[in-house]
Order: structure tokens, then sequence, then C-alpha cells
């Protein structure tokens, strides 16, 4: 783990361009802020936290408002119950404070483990388009149970009321024969909310990746498998993801642990509701690198004709495709954030080619571990 740091680039903009009087061609001009490695948040080294001390993080970039909103596993003294903090960023991620705190207001147990930021685009039934929600589990102390429950804010993420549970399972340890679901993913299609997680309570599989849905944000459908392996119980399909394509296709990314050492895969399908029928495909990069571990995607519209889709792994890289997904199109590329257990993208909804990548360390042991920020030029950095 490197040292603290946290270092702020300044504008790398273009200076007005003078054009000849003769030739009045206008001439675009784009700023990028970058931010490198900027710590927001170091819990205290003498205050009772737990090993990791904070873990897992994501960040939300809202268009109600153009804030950065990032949260992540926070491994608090307890009592009280541990919570999912909510930092705000309104100056594209060069500096951070903490506006608001999701707390466990109807099970007791605390929200402990792999929350997710998510900005409604459009209503889902009483919740209008800008609302916030943030999907997490709900763990005990002891660990014996899991739950993803959803919350919602309604002003930019300081108050937070809970909405909706969408799965519960057993004790939070990841072995086969436990009954645990882990690790929400939210997004909306076609009118209706879908949540996607892993699923440990099927015991035909050690684990699977489901999702359910909701119209109405209050009531979900049955689970739906995503990903699963008849042919081997230990295989454990985890962490997925999804980005929307503009060929009309969606990229499912997740990882095969178990069986598969946790290699990222993923699978490309034009209907996110039946991703259970689409090919798997492993992530192997031009230098021949099989990213391991804790993938996270998202599609951006820079890099050439059909955009770039990055694919963040527990690698230091990030993995970058120009065609689409095809298999053979992979580059590998570096990125100043450090790696991390699960490491969030993000891009700006005003400049898809701005990338913030979030990282809170490692799993135990892990004494040093710190939520920090990156924001990249995504065009530079692929050299596109």
């Amino acid at each position: 783990m490197q040292l603290l740091r946290a270092t702020i680039a300044g504008l790398a903009g273009l200076s007005s361009l003078h054009q000849a009087a003769a030739t009045p061609t206008p001439v675009e001009v784009r700023q990028t802020a970058t931010v490198t490695d900027l710590t927001i948040f170091s819990p205290p080294s003498n205050a009772g936290w737990v090993d990791p001390r904070v873990l897992y993080a994501r960040a939300v970039h809202l268009r109600s408002s153009g804030d950065l909103l990032a949260t992540w596993e926070n491994y608090s003294p307890e009592p009280p119950q541990v919570h999912f903090p909510i930092y705000r960023s309104s100056d594209g991620g060069a500096s951070w404070r903490e506006i608001g705190r999701v707390r466990d207001t109807v099970n007791g147990w605390g929200l402990r483990y792999q929350p997710f930021l998510y900005e409604l685009p459009s209503r889902i039934g009483r919740f209008p388009a800008g609302t916030l929600l943030l999907a997490g589990n709900s763990i005990p102390t002891d660990l014996s149970r899991t739950k993803i429950d959803v919350y919602a804010s309604t002003d930019g993420g300081v108050n937070w009321s809970f909405v909706s549970s969408v799965a519960s399972g057993g004790e939070a340890r990841p072995h086969n024969g436990l009954t645990p679901v882990w690790e929400p993913f939210l997004m909306v299609y076609n009118n209706q909310l879908i949540c996607y997680y892993a699923d440990q309570r099927d015991s035909r599989f050690g684990q699977k990746l489901t999702h359910q849905t909701t119209t109405d944000l209050l009531t979900w459908s049955a689970p739906v498998d995503d990903v699963h392996d008849t042919s081997n119980y230990a295989a454990r399909p985890g962490m997925p993801v999804v980005a929307a394509l503009p060929n009309g296709e969606y990229i499912f990314v997740y990882e095969v642990c178990g069986t598969e050492g946790c290699r990222v895969h993923y699978r490309l399908t034009r209907d996110p509701l039946n991703v259970l029928s689409a090919r798997g495909l492993t992530l192997v990069s031009d230098k021949g690198q099989r990213p391991v571990s804790s993938p996270y995607v998202v599609w951006s519209s820079a890099g050439g004709p059909d955009g770039s889709i990055v694919v963040s792994s527990g690698r230091d890289q990030i993995f970058v495709n120009r065609r689409l997904g095809d298999p053979a199109a992979w580059e590998e590329h570096e990125v100043p954030q450090p790696r991390a257990y699960s490491r969030g993208l993000t891009l700006f909804n005003n400049d898809d080619n701005k990338l913030l990548i979030i990282g809170a360390g490692w799993l135990p042991p892990s004494s040093t571990n710190r939520v920090s920020v990156s924001v990249v030029d995504l065009e530079a950095t692929i050299g596109a």
C-alpha cells in the first residue's frame, strides 16, 4: 500500500486559440481537471476501528446538481451501529466533505457491506427522476444474517429513508453451503429497476448471480438466475456490474472464484433480463493479462467511433475495449489510482471523457486502508 498522499493536478486545459481573420473556423476548447490518488477519508489510527477499517468504495455523479457523491464500507467502533458515510464534492473531485450518513432504521443491525449509489434517470413508482438510491447489505455484528436493503434520498444525499428490502440470506461469510446474499448493483431498464446480486441460497450452487425487478421500488419480483455453473458446484460467480453499449447491447461483468481464481468474465446481451442465455467470455488483455477480482465496468463515448468499454479489477491498470466487447480487443492501460478490493468507476455526466476511479484498500490484513479518488482524462490515458 502506498503512503498516504493527496496530490491534485491543476487544470490541464487548452488556452483560447486565436484564429486568423481570414479563416474563422470554430475550434473546440476542452478543459479537463484531473485528480491523482487524493485521500478523501483516512480512519483514525487509535479509535478502535476494525481491520480493514474501510473498503469497497462507490461514487456517483449527479445529473441533478453536478455534485459527486461517494460512500464505502465503514468499519467504525461498535456500538453505535456501523453505517455508510456520504461524502460530497462540488468541484469535480478536488475536495470532499461528509454531508450525511445512511443508517439502518429497520433491522437494528447496521449497514455493513457493499453499498451502491444510484441516481434514478426516470420515475419509478412514486420516486421521480433524480431520486438518489443506496442499496447495501444490512448485517448484524455477529455476521449471522444478510439483507439487501434500499434507502432513498430526495435532498442530494443529506437525509435518507428506508424504501424496501430486495433479498434476505444467511451468515455473511463467503463459504459454500452458507446462504448469504451479496454485492447489489442497480440499473433502470424498460421502466423498471433491476437489482443484480450474488446469491448463495440455492443449494445446487456454491454461489450464483441473480436479479430481481421492481416497478414501484416497494415490491420486488421473484429471483431470476443470471450466471450459474451446472457442472461444478464449487464455482462462485460474483460481483455483477452492467453497462449499456451504443449498439443496443449490454455488457455484464463478473468474477468467477472457486474454480477460476476470481478471473474476470463478461457476457454481451441485448436483454439484461436474460443474461443467462448469453455466452460467457474471459477478459484477456493485449499483454496477456487475465485480470483478477472485483470487476467494475462503464462505457464512455470517448476513444473512437464505438466509444470505450472500461473495466477495473484487482489490478492497478484499467482494461479498455474499443470494439464493443470483441474478446480480441482488450487493451491494458496504466492509471494513477492504486489497486483496491473492488474499485468503483464513475463517468461524469456532462463529459464522459472524465473518469473517476475510487478505492478503499484491501481485505485484511490492511491496517493502512484509506478512501481515495483519481479523476483521469480517458482519451489521454488510452492514447485516443
